[in-house]
């Protein structure tokens, strides 16, 4: 008799810009041979409560497994297993991904879920599903957190996997086909993940405690057969690859890039200001042959003093992306740069040096995307960003509740974090220039937005932005809620 495992991916976008859940697939990936996988995904399924109670009453499940980010994501997770909990208390609950990695103090301090998976989860999956269906002592696997006595215990983590010896995604345990979108990439765009972690321990990033500075890629070869083998299957013309940091080594790219070369398929990463600059003009060549359309950076910061303070690591300064940015615009590829703004000490100050340093960005190379995100303290011990927050009076919830506020889910989100320092006048200043500098460059990778309408923006904002007057932009605001332009966004996430 095959046993069937539940995991659910919590709501993470709107409809119809849907993403195959990648965490999901990769620890299903791992005991797909043995047992019956069903995924349950928030961002199709309006109920996934009622959906996941008949499903486990109906197959007898004796696991529901949940990977969950902060934000939408947290917000419906503690919900949705709240309900399941109590209509089914003898369902084992499991929790994993970078959220529960930091914070499973406060997650198994409620009643709701029964343990944790911290870091690289496929291995310690394994195991967990095979005791538990099979027998034998769950308190000794690797990576698991669970509670004990009231207190909550940490198991050391399990030694890393190589991502080449792990099993492909089991596309065949979901409709793929209803993750096929249309974007500035393609028409039929599908997603992808071909490495775990980021070597790197930026201090704003919450990355770094689930891979403590690991980072382990598929080979070239095999990123180039899965992509083929969607292409294939599924006729993609587009692809995201989802990974921290996928640009870590260049001959990775090089290989990958230059097998890619006449597929017809446009792809959008992430990686690094110091790294990709350092790349050579034939991997760069290799790369625009290749289907490289837009890579996404964290710029972070005018400043070298704030990149320094956000333990950037490497080569990056501010002169750096600069320099980025006009050989991209040589090879023709989109750079999406992503800046934290409103950093501690002086958020005010912060927010200034950032807004003159993207109007240098935005006079070299116009089609360069900006995400603006405002600074969100993350666990990290030793970061001098969140001690600093600590001194201006910020704390992080207590209660796995408090985190699904709609305040915390504005939090995480980076948009509007309610840090005790951050005064609303300072977040307004960031909002309205983006207004503005969204209007006066309006983003290429809107499809919507052609013509007629580009030119209207650009007149509209143009004093604005020759005056470098941001302050209420209301007639700009009212444009966008005509003809319905969207700010740019990271592609992935």
């Amino acid at each position: 008799m095959r046993h069937t495992v539940l995991l659910y991916n919590p709501v993470s976008t709107s409809k119809g810009k849907q993403r195959l859940p990648l965490s999901l697939l990769s620890v299903a990936a791992v005991i797909a041979a043995d047992y019956d996988v069903e995924i349950i995904d928030g961002n199709l399924i309006d109920d996934p409560a009622a959906h996941i109670i008949e499903r486990a009453r109906a197959t007898g499940a004796k696991l529901l497994a949940v990977t969950v980010m902060p934000g939408p994501q947290l917000r419906q997770a503690v919900p949705v297993c709240k309900q399941v909990k109590a209509a089914l208390p003898g369902l084992t609950i499991l929790w994993g991904g970078y959220f529960p990695t930091q914070h499973h103090e406060v997650i198994l301090r409620s009643d709701d879920v029964d343990y944790v998976i911290q870091g690289q989860g496929e291995a310690p999956f394994r195991t967990f599903v095979d005791r538990l269906h099979q027998g034998g002592a769950l308190e000794d696997i690797p990576s698991l957190a669970y509670p004990k006595n009231g207190a909550v215990i940490v198991n050391p983590r399990a030694p890393n996997v190589p991502m080449d010896t792990l099993p492909w995604m089991p596309y065949d345990r979901l409709d793929v086909s209803r993750y096929v979108g249309r974007s500035y990439l393609g028409t039929r765009v599908l997603n992808h993940n071909t490495s775990f972690g980021c070597p790197f321990a930026c201090n704003f990033c919450a990355v770094v405690a689930l891979s403590n500075r690991r980072w382990l890629p598929e080979s070239a070869g095999r990123v180039a057969d899965i992509v083929t083998h969607l292409h294939d299957h599924w006729q993609i013309d587009g692809l995201e690859f989802h990974d921290m940091d996928f640009f870590v080594r260049e001959d990775r790219t090089a290989e990958f890039a230059e097998r890619m070369i006449g597929k017809g398929i446009s792809w959008w990463g992430l990686g690094r200001v110091d790294t990709l600059m350092s790349y050579s003009d034939d991997t760069w060549e290799k790369m625009k042959r290749g289907g490289a359309k837009m890579i996404f950076m964290g710029a972070e910061s005018g400043s070298d003093e704030t990149l320094k303070r956000m333990n950037k690591g490497g080569k990056s300064s501010a002169q750096m992306t600069l320099a980025l940015v006009e050989r991209m615009k040589h090879y023709g590829i989109v750079p999406e740069l992503s800046f934290v703004m409103g950093n501690p000490p002086d958020p005010r100050e912060d927010i200034e040096t950032t807004i003159q340093f993207i109007r240098r960005i935005k006079q070299i190379n116009p089609a360069t995307e900006l995400v603006l995100y405002i600074y969100t303290p993350v666990p990290q011990e030793g970061s001098i960003l969140l001690d600093e927050a600590h001194k201006l009076g910020f704390r992080f919830p207590e209660t796995l509740d408090e985190w699904a506020s709609p305040e915390w889910a504005k939090f995480s989100m980076r948009r509007d974090p309610g840090t005790p320092w951050f005064k609303d006048t300072v977040r307004s200043r960031v909002r309205n220039f983006e207004s503005v500098i969204n209007a006066y460059y309006p983003t290429v990778t809107d499809l919507r937005l052609q013509g007629q309408w580009r030119g209207a923006l650009r007149a509209l904002s143009g004093w604005r932005y020759r005056l470098e007057y941001y302050d209420w932009p209301y007639e700009l605001k009212a444009l966008q809620r005509l003809i319905h332009y969207r700010r740019p966004e990271t592609t992935g996430f």
